[in-house]
């Protein structure tokens, strides 16, 4: 098998094939077995805003001869009034944290089933906060209490549990890593 190569998100082509793989872990398809062994994601972009968040801020991607085998997606605080279901995690991250702390939203990532387990999750996060960490001093994210192997994959890397609340019928779990400290 190829290594891994770990960038930034660069063309469309690569877009689409974060979306295409968006498509295929979203909680709406998975068995309830599924989402328990496997993990799940809860929000689906479109080609615009995920094009605009990542002209802002590129998203990190994993990719296998020529395929992107997972990402991150880098959000930053101005879209906050763009993708409906995340307003409330900002509101809750905005009376959560020092308002002076540089950060950025990790607003979703994703592995492709078939290149799980080989360390793709801590190969993204570590590649995103090497492009982000000289912007930002803290990368924050979500994720579905009922998420149980995110929530300890996150932990396991050095996110905290910042915060916790309800919306939607869902307990979220706002997590914060601290880039700049090691």
């Amino acid at each position: 098998m190829e290594p891994f190569i770990y960038k930034s998100t660069s063309t469309n082509e690569e877009l689409n094939q974060i979306l295409d793989l968006q498509k295929l872990n979203l909680n709406t398809l998975a068995s309830q077995e599924e989402r328990q062994s496997e993990g799940f994601i809860t929000v689906h972009h479109d080609f615009k805003i995920l094009k605009a968040m990542n002209d802002r801020c590129a998203h990190t991607i994993a990719k296998c001869s020529d395929k992107v085998v997972g990402y991150a997606i880098s959000m930053v605080k101005e879209f906050k009034d763009d993708i409906p279901v995340l307003i409330p995690m900002f509101t809750e991250i905005e009376t959560q944290i020092d308002l002076n702390l540089s950060y950025i939203v990790m607003g979703q990532i994703c592995i492709d089933k078939a290149f799980r387990k080989q360390g793709l999750f801590r190969g993204l996060y570590n590649a995103m906060k090497e492009h982000v960490k000289h912007e930002f001093d803290t990368i924050i994210t979500e994720v579905d209490e009922k998420n149980k192997r995110s929530l300890h994959a996150h932990h396991a890397i050095g996110f905290k549990t910042l915060h916790i609340y309800r919306s939607n019928n869902q307990n979220w779990h706002v997590l914060s890593w601290d880039i700049n400290t090691n």
